[in-house]
């Protein structure tokens, strides 16, 4: 293949586009309420999902809607009718307190007549901070922080971040009764869990109070004291999914990282390249993953097992990193560079590992490319990869031989998508 990185970002390409909301929104179009049709949402997509319902509502003939929605500073779209607010992500911000508190007052006071939709991806439970009583926002701030640098999986910090809510675990549908809610949802959590996209604002689990505990305690997360009294106050305990009040709501998965590797799977076939998929749904720590898809793309290009080459390996889901630096740096291109140092000298192994929102941590890159030669390329510019890595800063190693794949918001979020593409000898 004369340029296997390109080859990789076009795959990137197509995984987001086949999670673009728009393309099959209308299949999702509820019935015109009697009353009003009101928008709400949160998440790194949330605006898109919410410009996409607006111009199907609009083609299949019905009135206009209302809203409002949160997104990340610089994920914005223009809409119609439906506000769009912008706050920070990963780190919550006064501005998203803000927002949760103008959502809660969105969906209140609504008759049974009325329908909310609401609109949620990924990146909502930080853009919907709205601590309850006797916690502040810089204690959630803090809690948030703690979590992000914990190595818990996400599924485990939204139970944890639901406890500590006035909007998340379901509690936001619960504010709407008895209006109906109906929840459009682009799926970032491996298993697609629609109560653990940004911590389900509209949709509630079973995860109790004491599971929270526990999870705090298995992390050795030094949460602040208000926090932790809060999780010790049993009335704190988030709805429950039998709750009567929220039996007639109902839930789609719009778009999931499934789908979206499916995608790249097909286009790398039509291009003639065997494609497989190893799981959408990987959690665990990054490095670690990184290394395990290293140790396969090594026994494919040596022993042609449990593959031939040529061939493109995919993956999905959602890796932690467990912060011992001070670096800079993403799951994606923590992945990347803990590949490279387990591949470096191996010809014909090619790899793009990114998040499809187009966002890897706090940084403008969405990722990183990688392949056999890239420590050799990194020790060339004075660059110690091995303790970059071991200080979380995966982003610098990776700039200084300029190999960062930057694309700029993409309007979705199914998580990471990797890719590695293994040719022959």
């Amino acid at each position: 293949m004369e340029n296997p990185k390109a080859f990789l970002q076009s795959l990137f390409d197509v995984a987001v586009k086949a999670a673009d909301p728009a393309r099959n929104i209308a299949s999702f179009l509820p019935e015109p309420p009697k009353g009003r049709l009101i928008i709400v949402g949160a998440g790194k997509g949330s605006a898109q999902i919410a410009a996409a319902f607006e111009d199907a509502w609009e083609k299949a003939g019905h009135g206009a809607v209302e809203g409002l929605v949160v997104t990340r500073y610089g994920f914005g779209v223009e809409c119609r009718n439906v506000e769009i607010i912008e706050a920070s992500h990963p780190v919550p911000d006064a501005a998203g307190l803000v927002a949760s508190n103008r959502l809660l007052k969105t969906v209140s006071g609504l008759s049974e007549d009325d329908l909310v939709v609401a609109v949620i991806s990924g990146g909502g439970s930080a853009l919907l901070p709205a601590p309850p009583d006797g916690v502040s926002l810089a204690d959630e701030i803090a809690m948030n922080e703690m979590l992000l640098a914990s190595g818990a999986p996400i599924s485990a910090m939204n139970s944890v971040r639901k406890q500590v809510s006035r909007i998340k675990g379901g509690r936001l549908a619960q504010r709407a009764y008895p209006a109906k809610v109906l929840s459009l949802i682009v799926s970032d959590i491996p298993g697609d869990n629609p109560a653990h996209v940004a911590s389900g604002p509209t949709v509630p689990d079973r995860g109790t109070l004491s599971e929270a505990r526990d999870i705090v305690a298995r992390y050795n997360m030094q949460l602040p004291a208000s926090i932790m009294e809060h999780l010790n106050r049993e009335l704190s305990d988030a709805p429950d999914p039998d709750d009567p009040k929220l039996a007639q709501n109902q839930r789609h998965i719009i778009a999931s990282a499934r789908v979206s590797l499916q995608a790249a799977q097909a286009c790398a076939r039509e291009q003639g390249i065997p494609a497989v998929i190893l799981s959408d749904s990987i959690e665990g720590e990054t490095r670690e993953i990184g290394r395990m898809h290293a140790a396969i793309a090594r026994e494919v290009l040596t022993m042609d097992q449990p593959f031939e080459k040529p061939v493109l390996l995919l993956s999905g889901g959602e890796t932690t990193v467990t912060l011992n630096g001070d670096g800079k740096g993403g799951p994606n291109s923590e992945f990347l560079l803990s590949l490279a140092l387990e591949i470096d000298g191996f010809d014909n192994i090619y790899a793009l590992s990114a998040d499809t929102d187009g966002i890897d941590g706090s940084q403008d890159n969405a990722g990183a490319y990688a392949d056999g030669r890239t420590i050799g390329r990194m020790r060339e510019k004075g660059i110690d990869p091995a303790a970059m890595l071991a200080n979380n800063d995966a982003w610098t190693a990776f700039d200084s031989i300029d190999e960062l794949f930057v694309c700029g918001p993409t309007g979705t979020n199914v998580n990471d998508f990797r890719a590695i593409l293994i040719t022959g000898n």
